[in-house]
């Protein structure tokens, strides 16, 4: 049996995201949402980075454009925050090329716009 990398903190962050979710509905936009989340990780005493920047190599050289994740929580995994009808197959590509860049293990994909809260864990 495979454990669930960072379980812990990662299921934390998502409970953190149904309480936003539940507050707020689903009507509203990601940036929105980002600041909801950045209220509860600092209140929670989660240690985050907030749109990190990670550079993009090729053949050994830095490339002039980068990626921007949403969030980087405790220097452990990548959060990605959506207000989409369904997380879809770029967003988990787009996550991938996050987790290639930042050579990180994990990303989360939070989707505030269904009825419900959805999540992806997006494992590299």
């Amino acid at each position: 049996m495979s454990q669930i990398i960072y379980k812990n903190e990662s299921y934390f962050v998502i409970g953190l995201c149904m309480d936003i979710h539940n507050e707020l509905g689903k009507g509203f936009s990601e940036a929105v949402r980002s600041d909801a989340l950045e209220m509860e990780l600092k209140s929670n005493g989660v240690p985050f980075q907030r749109e990190v920047r990670f550079d993009i190599i090729y053949k050994g050289e830095k490339l002039k454009h980068y990626y921007y994740a949403d969030y980087l929580v405790d220097d452990k995994f990548i959060l990605e925050l959506k207000a989409v009808e369904k997380i879809s197959n770029s967003h988990i590509k787009q996550t991938l090329n996050y987790l290639a860049a930042s050579k990180m293990q994990l990303g989360l994909i939070i989707n505030f716009g269904e009825d419900s809260l959805s999540y992806k864990r997006v494992i590299l």
